[in-house]
């Protein structure tokens, strides 16, 4: 039996594990119980050593068939047997990366005991040469000292990763959050007044804390398995950052509990509890001045020098082009940095295309000279859902708006591999440009009235039928017209498209999107490029697809 994603399974973990396809998953995380005599619902907590560790190693056992061969595998232990799981998995084929203390300082009080202030995470992976591990993801990264602290213009606009301690003092958990005057990490266990306290499960993680270890180790689209369910949060967060998830948890009540938590978030939303400081100290007695920041990164000021510069580079490297359609080409888009470093300017890569943008809004560009390639909607059919799909998962991923993605080359990238997944066969260009073009047609008035007009009209108008996906092979859907992908009772995508009969076709032969199951679609048949548009319009609207970019979202 193949184990279907996106659901919370109530039964043992090990036998659940072997249900899932061998080598299907990208990431597990672990937090199993810590064999301390805490009081579960249904779990024994008091095994005796031998019982317990032989328990694991059937589980870890498992987890290690399930992965793929560039899967990880993170694990949340306590003291009392953290040392000998860290040497069972490595016995088991795992390669320790990392070993994390995660660090609460308000801890649990233990009889006869110091206080429980820490948790052991550890970071194994299949293959120590071969894994997912996206440490230029801007979500994942800290500000430096040099930028937090002595602000330092010197310090790199990039932040850095954190180190193996991820630390939250008392004082440093004000409601509703953070105004850290130093780089640590800082999360808080979950304590019982703390709005993101789910009150069924004792031992709750934090999402920011599941949200980088999920964000470093995988990437949107991906399987992220949990074998002891909990209070869902590794579920939870996992579908706020667009990837596919299964769980398991022996109680039945738990269960219960997880998938109503699910129901109640969608993909997108933001992570519950306080993230990483996002501002630096207060200011210093003697008055110097501290780094601003928007979005997590050091802003640095464009002076006359610098804006002069950028605006050279372009000229050098555009070759009449407009700024779009340079951060849109590969080839320009590298020239333009090369120009960039060469002239010694402050910052990085995409810093220097936040300047260009910057410099562009304030009119003081040259004006293009060269139209270059003309793609219209209809080029672009073959690929905007891809291209849009993408969009969404790395806007999710890297928190990032369209114009923040493409001046930052390592979001680009993942944009374009992405695009790339769901519409195989185009280039980087094809890619780019569509997202443009999806978000300029949504802003223009013309649209946005066409959307607007439309409302009332679809709004009484009846749904047509579901369909089997498969059913839209047929010559009969060779059409023109609008369609919604539906998975379980989700909707997963709403397109636009000349052929709903390739488009379909298309999306069954991909895996990109056949990982998320589709099992049936709803079809219009609409040869107005206006109408087409009013009806996605009012369908993102009402239903909040899952791959459908936010730019169609009425506000």
């Amino acid at each position: 039996m193949t184990l279907q994603p996106n659901r919370i399974y109530q039964g043992n973990c090990i036998e659940k594990l072997r249900q899932l396809e061998a080598g299907s998953v990208d990431l597990v995380f672990a937090d199993p119980p810590f064999n301390i005599g805490y009081s579960y619902d249904v779990y024994d907590d008091q095994r005796t050593t031998t019982d317990y560790l032989e328990f694991c190693e059937a589980w870890i056992r498992e987890v290690h068939t399930a992965l793929k061969p560039s899967g990880t595998f993170w694990l949340a232990i306590g003291d009392e047997y953290a040392a000998e799981l860290k040497v069972l998995a490595q016995q088991l084929g795992f390669h320790t990366r990392s070993w994390v203390i995660w660090y609460y300082t308000f801890g649990v009080n233990c009889v006869r005991g110091f206080s429980r202030s820490h948790t052991h995470l550890f970071h194994f992976v299949k293959d120590a040469n071969d894994f997912t591990f996206n440490g230029e993801n801007p979500a994942v990264r800290v500000a430096s000292a040099r930028q937090l602290v002595y602000a330092d213009s010197r310090a790199s606009t990039k932040g850095r990763l954190p180190d193996n301690t991820w630390i939250l003092r008392p004082q440093d958990a004000p409601a509703p959050g953070f105004s850290p005057s130093h780089d640590t990490w800082f999360f808080s266990r979950v304590a019982g007044t703390f709005k993101e306290r789910e009150g069924f499960h004792g031992c709750q993680m934090p999402e920011q804390l599941l949200g980088r270890i999920i964000r470093v180790s995988s990437n949107p689209g991906d399987l992220v398995v949990d074998p002891f369910g909990g209070s869902g949060t590794t579920l939870a967060v996992a579908k706020k950052l667009g990837r596919r998830w299964n769980g398991f948890e022996l109680s039945k009540e738990y269960v219960s509990r997880i998938e109503e938590r699910i129901s109640g978030c969608e993909i997108g939303q933001e992570l519950d509890g306080p993230a990483d400081p996002q501002k630096s100290a207060p200011k210093t007695s003697k008055g110097k001045k501290r780094t601003k920041f928007k979005n997590g990164r050091p802003v640095i000021s464009l002076d006359a020098a610098t804006e002069s510069s950028v605006i050279e580079a372009f000229g050098e490297a555009s070759e009449g082009h407009s700024t779009d359609y340079l951060l849109c080409d590969p080839k320009l888009s590298k020239r333009f940095l090369s120009a960039c470093r060469e002239r010694s300017l402050p910052g990085d890569a995409r810093m220097w295309n936040s300047f260009l943008l910057r410099i562009r809004k304030s009119g003081k560009l040259p004006k293009s000279t060269n139209s270059g390639l003309r793609l219209s909607y209809a080029d672009m059919d073959p690929y905007s859902d891809g291209s849009e799909a993408a969009m969404r998962l790395v806007g999710i991923d890297y928190g990032m708006t369209l114009d923040e993605m493409l001046c930052s080359p390592q979001a680009a990238s993942e944009f374009d591999q992405l695009a790339g997944m769901f519409s195989p066969g185009y280039s980087s260009f094809e890619y780019r440009w569509a997202a443009l073009a999806l978000r300029k047609r949504a802003g223009t008035r013309r649209y946005r009235t066409i959307a607007s007009d439309q409302q009332e009209y679809w709004s009484q108008q009846r749904k047509p039928n579901r369909l089997a996906i498969e059913k839209c092979l047929s010559a009969k859907y060779d059409c023109p017209g609008v369609y919604v992908v539906l998975f379980e009772d989700s909707v997963l995508y709403v397109g636009e498209t000349r052929s709903i009969r390739d488009r379909v076709e298309r999306l069954l032969s991909t895996e990109a999107w056949t990982n998320f199951a589709p099992t049936a679609v709803r079809v219009w048949h609409l040869d107005s490029e206006q109408q087409q548009f009013g009806l996605r319009s009012f369908l993102i609207n009402q239903d909040t697809p899952l791959l459908n970019s936010e730019y169609l979202l009425q506000s």
